[in-house]
Parts: structure tokens; sequence; C-alpha cells
């Protein structure tokens, strides 16, 4: 079997980042420095996987529709056997706004945008 090791996504500010997806997710650090060529990475997660939050220092945004733009990323989604509705009020409390609630196969699931913009998907196979 291949699993999914990391994602490696470009945000603001790895450490507000890294610190919202552990207080929401329970996620912990696995590592944080310079990142290789310029930046700054932080890698949070799992002891089996994780998402690499990078900045390369400066910020820059676009307007690109990642649904229409190839190469954009649509949205980082995760899986949770907890109670579905106790981390929507985790990601509300973290200042964001959940969306698009909806329930079909596997199981319930909703969406927000971070402070960055990125789309999150939160699943559960509760009815």
């Amino acid at each position: 079997m291949i699993t999914l090791e990391h994602a490696n996504v470009t945000v603001s500010d790895p450490d507000a980042t890294a610190a919202w997806l552990a207080k929401v997710f329970g996620w912990h650090i696995r590592w944080s420095g310079p990142a290789m060529q310029t930046g700054r990475t932080v890698h949070v997660g799992t002891p089996q996987a994780y998402v690499a939050l990078f900045s390369h220092g400066e910020t820059q945004t676009t307007d690109a529709d990642s649904y229409r733009t190839v190469g954009m990323l649509n949205h980082l989604a995760v899986f949770t056997d907890e109670d579905i509705d106790a981390v929507e009020g985790r990601v509300k409390a973290a200042g964001f706004t959940p969306i698009n609630h909806n329930d079909y196969a596997p199981g319930r699931r909703f969406y927000f945008h971070d402070s960055d913009g990125i789309e999150w998907e939160v699943a559960s196979h509760q009815g």
C-alpha cells in the first residue's frame, strides 16, 4: 500500500497556522526551522502524516480560482473519528466559519477557509 506522508503548503505565518492546526485538530509540531533554500517551515500533524507549512518570507496572494486553475490546491481534507460537531465548535472558536455542510457516503462533512484562504474539509463516518 502507498500512503500520503505529507503535503507542503505556502502560508503567511507557519507558526500561527501550526498553532491553530494543533488546537483545532489535536496535531503536534513534528519539526520547525529554516526551509531548505529560504524562509521557514513548520511540520505539524500526527506520527503518520503531516502538513509542511512553508513561508518564503515575503507574502504574495492570488485571486486565481483554484477549482479552475490547473496545478492549484482545491482543499485539504481531514477525517475525524470523534464527534464532528465538537470539531466544528473548535473551528468556530479559532475564528473560522464552517460552510457547505453535507451528509453523503461515506458520512458527514463541512468545509472552512483559514486566514490564508486555504480550504479545509472535515469529514466523519458518523451518521
